[in-house]
C-alpha cells in the first residue's frame, strides 16, 4: 500500500461496515446531528457514552457512504499534526472522493483544529467526536468560531433505558408498572453506560474499572502530563464519596497533604473536563459566590455502585445524582441554568432562565418520616418566599401527591413519572 496509514484506514473501514446498526437503540440526541449543515457536528461526552454509535447510526440511516478514521487506535497514538495530510491521502485512497468524514477522538492530535478548519473550507461535511470538554470546546471556540455545532451526549437516560429494554413508558397495567419499577431500580444501581446492559452481572465491576482507567490515563494523565496519578485517583474517590455536597479545595489539599490548593483545583478540573464529574454552582446574585461554591455529581451512577472505594453511597445520593443528570440532558434543549440554594436551609436544584427563577426542586428518597417531610416542605416554602418562585416540586422514589400550604402548591412526583415525562422541567418556560 502507498502510505503506512492505508492499512489502518482499510481495517477501520471493515469494522465500520460490520457495525450492526439495526440492533442499536434510538437516542433522543440523534435529531441534533444535522448532516445537511455545512457546520462541523461536534459530539462530546464521557467515554463509552455512545458517541461513536450515535454518529454511525445517523450516517448509516441516511445511507451515506462516509469516510471514517478512529484516532483512538493504538497505531495512531503518536500521530503528529504534520502527518494528518498523510491520513487524508489514505482516506481518499480507501474511500474515493467522499463528501462526509467522521473523525473519532481527533483531539488526540495536537493542532487538529487547523486540519478540521481546512476540511471545512473544502466543503467536506464533518462529524467529530471527543471525550475532553476543554480540548474540544476551548479550541473550537478559539479556532472554529461560528463553524461548528456542539452536541453533548450523556450515557442512556432512563427513557432510553426503557426503549432499550422494550418497556412501555406510559402503560398503567400492573405488569408494565412493575416492569418500569424494576427497570428503575436496575438503572439506579447500574446507570446508563450502554455496554453495562450487555455485560454479565459478574463483569460489570471490571468493565467499569477498565473504563475508569482508560479515562484517567488517556483523557487526563496523557493530556495534562499529570505526575501524581495516585493523588488524582485519591481526589476522584473523595469527590465520589461526597456526591451532592459542596466541595472545598482547601479541605481536599489538607486531606491529601497537597502543598498547593491550586493543584487540587487543577486535578478536579481535569476530572470534570474528562466528563467524570459535573458541578452545580450555588445560586447567588453575586458572581463570586456562584464561582466559589459548587456541589459535585458523577457522570453516571454506576460509579457509585460498582467501584470498591465508595464508603458513603446510598440510594438518596443516587437519586439526586440521577435527577441532576436528567436536568442536564433537558438543559441542552432549553438553555436553562441549574443551581442549588443555601440560606440556613438548602434547595437541591434551582432552575433559572435569563436570570429569572423558574422552578425549585427538592429530591428526597421518601417523605414517610414526618421530620424529613416537614424539613423538605419548609425549605421549599421559605425558598419560594426568598426567591419569588411559585413552581415547587419534590421528586421522591415513589410518592405522588399535591400539597397546598401557606398559599403555595407543592407537587410531589415519583422519579419514575418525572423521568418518563420529557415535558417536566421543559414546559415551564
Amino acid at each position: 500500500m502507498g502510505n503506512k496509514f492505508e492499512q489502518i484506514i482499510a481495517e477501520q473501514k471493515e469494522e465500520r461496515n460490520a457495525l450492526p446498526v439495526t440492533d442499536w437503540c434510538s437516542r433522543a440526541d440523534e435529531s441534533k446531528i444535522d448532516l445537511d449543515s455545512p457546520l462541523a457536528q461536534i459530539v462530546i461526552g464521557v467515554r463509552r457514552s455512545g458517541k461513536s454509535t450515535i454518529c454511525h447510526k445517523v450516517l448509516k440511516n441516511r445511507n451515506i457512504d462516509y469516510a471514517y478514521v478512529n484516532f483512538d487506535d493504538e497505531r495512531l497514538h503518536d500521530l503528529r499534526s504534520e502527518q494528518l495530510n498523510d491520513v487524508l491521502q489514505a482516506l481518499y485512497t480507501i474511500y474515493g472522493d467522499f463528501k462526509y468524514l467522521f473523525l473519532d477522538e481527533i483531539q488526540n492530535v495536537e493542532g487538529w483544529h487547523l486540519f478540521v478548519n481546512r476540511l471545512l473550507r473544502q466543503g467536506i461535511r464533518l462529524i467529530v467526536i471527543g471525550s475532553n470538554a476543554k480540548l474540544l470546546s476551548g479550541e473550537l471556540s478559539t479556532h472554529l468560531t461560528g463553524r461548528y455545532v456542539e452536541i453533548e451526549l450523556f450515557p442512556f437516560s432512563f427513557s432510553e433505558t426503557l426503549n432499550y429494554k422494550k418497556i412501555n413508558h406510559k402503560a398503567s397495567t400492573t405488569k408494565e408498572v412493575a416492569f418500569r419499577r424494576q427497570a428503575y431500580l436496575d438503572y439506579l444501581k447500574q446507570g446508563g453506560f450502554p455496554e453495562m446492559f450487555r455485560v454479565g452481572e459478574g463483569q460489570k465491576r471490571e468493565y467499569l474499572r477498565t473504563l475508569f482507567q482508560s479515562i484517567i490515563f488517556k483523557d487526563i494523565v496523557k493530556r495534562f502530563t499529570v505526575r501524581y496519578i495516585k493523588t488524582l485517583t485519591d481526589i476522584f474517590n473523595i469527590l465520589l464519596n461526597n456526591i451532592s455536597r459542596e466541595i472545598s479545595y482547601t479541605k481536599i489539599a489538607k486531606m491529601l497533604n497537597i502543598r498547593s490548593v491550586h493543584t487540587a483545583q487543577n486535578y478536579v478540573s481535569y476530572l470534570k473536563q474528562a466528563y467524570l464529574f459535573l458541578s452545580v454552582p450555588r445560586f447567588s446574585y453575586k458572581s463570586i459566590a456562584r464561582a466559589s461554591n459548587r456541589k459535585m455529581y458523577v457522570i453516571d451512577s454506576a460509579f457509585l455502585s460498582f467501584l470498591p472505594e465508595i464508603t458513603s453511597s446510598n440510594d438518596g445520593f443516587l437519586l439526586e445524582n440521577i435527577v441532576l443528570l436528567e436536568l442536564c440532558r433537558r438543559r441542552a434543549n432549553n438553555n436553562f441554568d441549574i443551581y442549588y440554594y443555601k440560606n440556613n436551609y438548602e434547595i437541591d436544584f434551582v432552575i433559572a432562565k435569563n436570570g429569572n427563577i423558574q422552578e425549585l426542586i427538592q429530591v428526597s428518597l421518601a417523605l414517610n418520616n414526618e421530620k424529613r417531610r416537614k424539613r423538605e416542605i419548609s425549605a421549599l416554602l421559605k425558598a419560594a418566599d426568598d426567591l419569588k418562585c411559585n413552581n415547587l416540586k419534590i421528586i421522591t422514589q415513589e410518592e405522588k401527591n399535591i400539597i397546598v400550604q401557606n398559599g403555595q402548591t407543592i407537587e410531589i412526583i415519583s422519579v419514575i413519572d418525572w423521568l418518563c415525562d420529557g415535558n417536566n422541567t421543559l414546559n415551564i418556560f
